[in-house]
């Protein structure tokens, strides 16, 4: 940062001499070599301090909040676009009862979104209970929670299903005994809850084809000469996996030079997606990307191509996981689509304190997306 804006400021002194030196008379332009090496001189130290000023202000920023001058900056552009949404908030009363159930804390993304949930209740002062399924695949298990917790005198439940319909029954019993539900993250197929008698209250959520699509135009940007990309996807009839797979899909088959050889299902498992990146490379040796629709998908993907020795793949993934974050500074990943974890879960939350108190949202409610790379991971410390 320092030197940036060093190299801002001397460009901008020299283009000032350079002007008033046009504008002098002929004895003015024979002025001695040694005056203007003074005055430059006196612009670089003043351009040094300005420099340092603007790096401890930083340092402090850092001190005082845990994050990056570029995290905070980023937050509150997220806090300004979710108060847009959201409207007027009101205050918690310290009596409601939120129920939120996740997909597995099996997977670091829903460990970590159970902890940022419990984190935001204490800061709200609401009262939340967190429940998930046995394993992430285990759409039975997870539908046995709803439905416990739909007896359970919750105000409201905030749900993440494994898949489109898994949690259907579930929501009917909710909204049969008058508990609202906000639908957060990947979508519940809302013909069939309407064929099966049932509503939601509410929904906040990602654009996931705007992920899949934003991954694939950085993938283009980065292969000027084109080349062969792969894509692994999470579970078939996940709303995430398939928006995602969408939006990458309709970018790259649109790109010239570009060709999509594999897209296959690897159920958000480690094994398989590293299984899949092995035969993807022996049927085509010389892939240049892959896009994991996850970040544990994409990380298996990077063993598979160390295994094989392979070098130059670009891999990208989804969820900006501590793991992500560490496989990109030490070069193995290149990016990964991420949504601040700790805003959505706090917005999910103001949202159900809205609903639980008469506000009703017609329309859902979407996050800002970022995507993180090897360009920029260090500039965000702090992000979660």
């Amino acid at each position: 940062m320092k030197r940036k804006v060093l190299s801002v400021l001397l460009c901008m002194a020299m283009s000032m001499t350079l002007l008033a030196g046009c504008g002098q008379k002929a004895e003015s332009e024979a002025a001695p070599v040694e005056s203007v090496e003074e005055e430059a001189e006196e612009v670089e130290e003043e351009a040094e301090e300005v420099a340092e000023e603007v790096e401890e202000a930083e340092e402090e920023a850092v001190e005082e909040t845990g994050n990056s001058a570029v995290v905070d900056q980023l937050y509150d552009e997220f806090n300004k676009a979710m108060a847009e949404q959201l409207g007027d908030v009101p205050e918690a009363t310290g009596e409601e009862m939120i129920g939120a159930i996740v997909i597995s804390l099996s997977n670091p993304f829903w460990a970590n979104m159970s902890s940022c949930y419990q984190k935001a209740a204490q800061e709200l002062g609401v009262n939340i209970d967190v429940q998930t399924g046995t394993t992430e695949g285990d759409t039975e298990s997870q539908l046995d929670v709803l439905m416990t917790m739909a007896d359970m005198g919750y105000d409201l439940v905030i749900v993440s299903p494994i898949d489109g319909t898994n949690l259907i029954p579930g929501i009917v019993k909710c909204n049969e005994n008058g508990v609202k539900v906000i639908n957060l993250g990947p979508g519940v197929d809302l013909e069939a809850l309407e064929e099966a008698g049932g509503h939601l209250d509410g929904k906040i959520t990602v654009n996931f084809a705007e992920q899949g699509a934003t991954v694939a135009n950085d993938i283009i940007k980065r292969l000027p000469e084109g080349g062969e990309v792969a894509i692994l996807q999470g579970l078939a009839g996940a709303g995430q996996s398939e928006g995602r797979t969408k939006g990458a899909t309709e970018v790259l088959e649109a790109a010239e030079g570009i060709d999509l050889v594999a897209s296959v299902n690897c159920d958000w498992d480690a094994t398989m997606a590293y299984d899949a990146t092995k035969d993807i490379l022996t049927s085509n040796p010389d892939l240049k990307a892959i896009f994991a629709c996850n970040d544990v998908m994409a990380l298996a993907a990077c063993e598979a191509l160390e295994a094989e020795e392979k070098e130059g793949v670009l891999v990208y993934g989804v969820d900006f996981t501590d793991e992500a974050r560490e496989a990109m500074k030490e070069g193995k990943m290149t990016g990964s689509m991420s949504y601040s974890s700790v805003k959505y879960t706090e917005s999910a939350l103001k949202m159900a304190i809205a609903m639980i108190a008469g506000t009703e949202y017609a329309e859902p409610i979407y996050l800002p997306l970022t995507l993180v790379t090897v360009d920029n991971v260090n500039d965000l410390d702090g992000w979660a």
